[in-house]
């Protein structure tokens, strides 16, 4: 984290970009929303010299932005403020608003110690731990989404975007599809150039398994923290440009009931002191790999609550959906939770497929590098490999409600010590508080059935 940043990368931004007035401070809440302000040209400098003030009940609001007063982050300490600072190389033209800049920031205490609440915190706290081991966790982030029409249904619902070539509604599901890119061509040359312009490593697109569902995959990065940076950036970025053609996107993990979910699925590989990749044993898989994954099965379960962190999250966990409901792995296999994909040696990784789009890159990250250090510090061992479909051949046993997960994180001990007992009393009395909102609400579904039934 950079405290009293260099202000010569905002004055040289100012000197290369004049056509810029505003620039968008931005802060991620928990919930993985963008927050912040708006501030003219000649406040930038400011910026960097004393940093801007921002309330750390953001951190202690739910997806409505309703601060919950349990997290003692709101009356309870006169909704304090804490100073957010620019997070360095972060600061970059709006493709999408030619007079407009960004920069993404960080929240620190006034003293300078990092705000516990803050999730990109969390996982620099995370980090830390691969101190001791003298290995670098090396990160990729891919993101699923759907692109939808701007009107909804009538009951409010996404619809699947009209071709631009037919006119006609999409329906098909055609995964990999050539033509599928070809119909949205322009729109995903555009978000290529905006990342190129806002140095954003995205290097590939996909058209995934539902009508207007697509996954942009970024580079891998030796920095898990710019990697969940990059993340962050591109689901705005993707946002924005979709706007621009008159469609909106949407990370939802359960957009339709019938049709795919979106997922996040994280890469992870270490490199040791020399830059090698540990996991590329030839033992295959080695007992680095072994104890990564072994680490990672044990903790799946009091993690679920950052990898599906709403109540649609959970619809996406469905049979014959390559979405995984148990801790699993396998090479070169996606019916499981922890893929090892195929490819060379030196490039071996582990892919965990379990996160919804929905959820807040830093915290997946920060969850996922916890299992793999307890795992490597224990020496935990992830039994034998799945073969063929992991779904047939091994019972659900991950938390899949939404309070079966709360449960899960707040008696588990060992995402409590890795995230910290005072963040993860903040996330789980948002979470909670959340889910008792949701509950409370009535259905269109509950008058279907039992208004005139009951």
């Amino acid at each position: 984290m950079t405290v009293n940043p260099n202000c010569s990368e905002a004055t040289a931004f100012l000197d290369d970009h004049l056509e810029i007035q505003e620039i968008d401070i931005l802060l991620l809440d928990g919930n993985g929303v963008m927050r912040g302000k708006r501030i003219q040209r000649q406040s930038l400098l400011s910026l960097y010299e004393h940093g801007v003030c921002l309330p750390g009940s953001i951190f202690g609001a739910d997806i409505c932005g309703n601060t919950i007063e349990e997290t003692g982050l709101g009356f309870d300490e006169g909704d304090a403020d804490r100073i957010c600072w620019p997070i360095e190389g972060t600061l970059s033209p709006v493709p999408w608003e030619p007079t407009r800049g960004q920069v993404l920031t960080t929240m620190c205490e006034l003293d300078g110690t990092p705000f516990f609440a803050e999730p990109r915190n969390v996982l620099l706290q995370v980090l830390q731990r691969f101190q001791e081991t003298e290995l670098t966790p090396v990160v990729a982030v891919e993101l699923e989404f759907y692109l939808i029409e701007r009107k909804r249904t009538a009951a409010g619902g996404p619809r699947p975007p009209v071709s631009r070539s037919t006119g006609q509604q999409l329906q098909q599901t055609q995964a990999y599809s050539i033509s599928d890119l070809d119909e949205y061509g322009a729109l995903l040359a555009e978000i290529a150039a905006a990342c190129r312009l806002q140095d954003i490593p995205a290097y590939t697109a996909v058209a995934e398994y539902a009508p207007g569902q697509f996954e942009v995959n970024l580079k891998h990065r030796p920095d898990a923290v710019s990697a969940c940076d990059d993340a962050v950036s591109l689901k705005r970025l993707i946002r924005a440009q979709a706007r621009k053609h008159g469609l909106d996107a949407t990370f939802m993990a359960k957009p339709y009931p019938e049709r795919s979910g979106s997922g996040t699925h994280v890469h992870v590989s270490l490199l040791d002191s020399k830059g090698r990749n540990v996991f590329s044993d030839p033992g295959d898989p080695g007992p680095q790999l072994r104890h990564a994954l072994g680490g990672l099965m044990e903790t799946m379960e009091e993690s679920m609550a950052v990898f599906a962190p709403n109540a649609n999250s959970f619809r996406r966990f469905q049979p014959g959906s390559y979405v995984p409901m148990a801790p699993t792995w396998a090479r070169n296999n996606r019916t499981v939770a922890l893929r090892i994909p195929a490819g060379p040696d030196e490039a071996k990784r582990i892919e965990h497929r379990l996160a919804g789009a929905d959820a807040n890159p830093y915290l997946v990250v920060a969850a996922v590098l916890a299992g793999i250090h307890w795992g490597l510090t224990q020496q935990r061992e992830p039994g034998p490999e799945t073969t063929g479909n992991a779904e047939d051949q091994t019972e659900s046993s991950l938390p899949l409600e939404w309070m079966a997960a709360l449960e899960a994180m707040d008696t588990g001990e060992i995402m409590l010590d890795y995230l910290g007992s005072d963040f993860c009393h903040v996330f789980l009395e948002t979470r909670s508080a959340e889910r008792r909102r949701f509950l409370q609400a009535i259905t269109p579904l509950e008058h279907q059935w039992y208004m005139d039934t009951v």
